[in-house]
């Protein structure tokens, strides 16, 4: 509790749609490629769908009661494409629209900031049958959509996120194949990379040109990145994870240019004939503030049979060093973020910052007196939140820090077998109980008030 934010700090919780909502075929909902992924046999563990997840479409206020309860001053939440244009265009499905005003006016009704995020991966399956984020029409009719949005609860929305993780989005679901749509195709890694960016930045025009004076911003995951060995190769394969993870987005939306390296390295094996003229200005335009996802630190060593960036991230539970590993095995460092959080700050100058996702996952379990007693969370928090609040103390403009999540959900490929939040939810009978990690943060929150 000796850890003080400045006035205004930001403090909340993060949720996703497709990984909480359920209600998949309801009230006009259409499918997503993570629908169409989830149900194809061996894509996610278990065979696991978010067809129920966390059924917070009819728990709504339930749950709001729950975030407003902890004291969160602020929840970053996602609108879901496909329940609002079915058909990823055409008609607007307004019993969508009402859900998300309900959320909106229940939010601002508990004092609670509401920010939302226009996209968090789940593309209507009629756009990807038509070419997915592969195809610049996407770009339109991403618009579209977020017309609409801006056009039902945009006056009550103070912030707004356009993408989320284009990394993942662009990279993990078009080359790595790990999320949907599932394919393994650099050019059209690339090609989605570069439209998820540029749909980020029309719609960042969008927001200015609609609903004005409202902020609006985009979210990258950084990963820090480090060499093995001083050894020259080494070296060279850090340095293309990184363009490969992190400098691509930073540079284009920060600095209005893709990397020049990555661009001769990618040129080497695809055609990068993607990027119109004036398409980079639109990308590096219009953005009031950057949100940074941080869950993991990398070190890397050549690894010249990887076709894309020829590194090889050395696994963490086999270093000597190890430590501050995550139930899913990450290495989350919490001086990473302090790490991360400055370089940004010194390299790019960037608009103000807000940590808009990070947590980590660990092996939670009711006891017989029915707590779930999280101590490792506890601490990751109390270490990552120390890390912001000195990134501050040097100079860093860091506004916020929205921890994922608030509750256990549907966590994409792993399914249900991953738990992050703050909130334990039992998805049998959709009980929640929060974690004595919410029980900490909730102190803290309130300590800020003192």
């Amino acid at each position: 509790m000796s850890l003080r934010f400045p006035t205004g700090f930001l403090l909340g919780a993060a949720t996703a749609a497709y990984q909480i909502e359920g209600a998949a075929e309801e009230d006009g909902r259409g499918p997503s490629i993570w629908d169409t992924f989830s149900h194809t046999p061996g894509k996610v563990l278990h065979g696991d769908t978010g067809d129920i997840a966390c059924d917070n479409y009819h728990r709504l206020d339930a749950d709001l009661d729950l975030a407003a309860g902890l004291g969160l001053n602020s929840y970053r939440f996602s609108v879901a494409w496909p329940r609002i244009v079915p058909d990823g265009k055409g008609s607007v499905n307004q019993k969508g629209l009402d859900f998300y005003k309900r959320l909106v006016e229940g939010l601002n009704a508990r004092a609670i900031t509401p920010m939302a995020t226009l996209y968090h991966w789940d593309l209507p399956q009629p756009l990807q049958d038509a070419g997915g984020w592969a195809s610049r029409d996407t770009v339109e009719r991403f618009c579209e959509f977020a017309q609409a949005v801006l056009e039902g609860i945009g006056d009550a929305v103070p912030m707004w996120v356009t993408v989320n993780e284009p990394f993942c989005a662009g990279m993990v679901g078009h080359l790595e194949g790990r999320h949907a749509p599932g394919l393994r195709d650099l050019h059209a890694a690339l090609a989605a990379t570069h439209h998820l960016l540029l749909a980020h930045g029309q719609a960042a025009g969008l927001v200015h040109s609609r609903v004005p004076g409202r902020q609006v911003g985009v979210t990258l995951n950084l990963s820090d990145i480090s060499p093995a060995s001083p050894a020259e190769a080494d070296q060279t394969a850090s340095r293309l994870l990184d363009g490969y993870e992190n400098r691509w987005y930073l540079d284009a939306v920060l600095r209005g240019s893709y990397p020049q390296d990555m661009l001769d390295w990618y040129g080497q094996q695809v055609p990068v004939d993607f990027i119109r003229s004036g398409d980079l200005d639109v990308i590096a335009a219009a953005t009031d503030f950057l949100g940074i996802n941080y869950y993991e630190t990398k070190i890397v060593a050549a690894d010249p049979d990887e076709p894309c960036h020829q590194a090889r991230v050395i696994p963490a539970a086999g270093r000597r060093d190890a430590s501050g590993l995550t139930a899913g095995g990450l290495d989350a460092r919490p001086a990473a973020l302090g790490r991360i959080l400055r370089r940004v700050h010194h390299e790019y100058a960037p608009p103000p910052l807000y940590i808009t996702e990070n947590g980590a996952p660990f092996h939670d379990y009711v006891d017989p007196e029915g707590r779930v007693q999280d101590i490792e969370r506890v601490a990751y928090l109390s270490d990552h939140l120390g890390e912001a609040l000195g990134a501050i103390e040097d100079g860093v403009d860091l506004r916020g820090y929205i921890a994922w999540s608030l509750l256990d959900n549907f966590e994409w490929a792993d399914g249900y077998s991953r738990r992050f939040g703050l909130v334990y939810v039992d998805y049998a009978t959709q009980a929640r109980i929060p974690k004595a990690s919410a029980r900490w943060y909730q102190q803290l929150i309130a300590a800020q008030r003192d």
